[in-house]
């Protein structure tokens, strides 16, 4: 794990929160597959049927890929942001939970995409669901930077990583916003998402902070559960 200086007004330690995020998103991205198992191929008799079937879930199974793609996306992000937040309070605690609340709601909208495709809500529920996470992955950063979380960046650093994180939101609307009439399909245009992230950021990302020895680490450790 990557050590990190302790905030000398931290409240409490990032690691539960970490991971407890990364187990939610395991969870919701274990739980996509549900959509595909719950689909039906029909009467199958031959090899031809059991062909003719599996065809059938052509949309289902992009429906579970682009999902599992864009949870992958957004757990990366998560990560990300934990190399340089060295501490969390009460409203970082709070936006990482509604942030997770919409995760784990993603198998149940995607179930929605790939059942009710038909529909409008069917269309546009699982495209709202992932702007709303995405904003709120947005808005911790801006937290993060506000609240004095992050030490090791400078002030201009953090603010290029901030707008490099627009990226996502902007990428994320476009999609909800053409849903109504493309579903999920408008999720391919995450493919856009590191070119725009390069031209937000304006420059090379920031390299990690550097990494301490084990002696360090462990006093840091200390420090942090301490404090919480």
């Amino acid at each position: 794990m990557i050590g990190r200086r302790s905030h000398p007004e931290a409240s409490v330690s990032t690691r539960r929160a970490e991971a407890f995020t990364d187990g939610v998103f395991a969870i919701a991205a274990t739980l996509l597959v549900l959509g595909l198992t719950d689909q039906s191929l029909g009467a199958v008799r031959t090899d031809d049927d059991l062909v003719a079937g599996l065809l059938g879930l052509t949309h289902p199974l992009f429906s579970f890929v682009i999902s599992f793609l864009i949870l992958c996306v957004m757990w990366m992000t998560h990560v990300r942001q934990f190399e340089w937040i060295v501490r969390i309070d009460d409203a970082g605690m709070w936006i990482n939970n509604v942030r997770l609340l919409l995760i784990v709601l993603v198998p149940f909208t995607s179930s929605l995409d790939t059942t009710y495709s038909d529909f409008l809500l069917g269309r546009v529920l699982l495209p709202v669901n992932f702007f709303l996470a995405i904003v709120l992955g947005w808005l911790q950063w801006v937290w993060a930077v506000r609240s004095g979380a992050i030490v090791d960046l400078s002030p201009a650093d953090a603010r290029r990583l901030g707008r490099a994180s627009i990226s996502a939101v902007v990428i994320s609307g476009a999609a909800m916003l053409l849903s109504p009439w493309l579903g999920s399909i408008g999720f391919v245009l995450f493919a856009l998402d590191g070119p725009l992230t390069r031209l937000l950021r304006g420059a090379d990302a920031p390299v990690s902070p550097p990494v301490t020895t084990p002696h360090e680490r462990g006093a840091t450790d200390g420090e942090g559960e301490g404090r919480g």
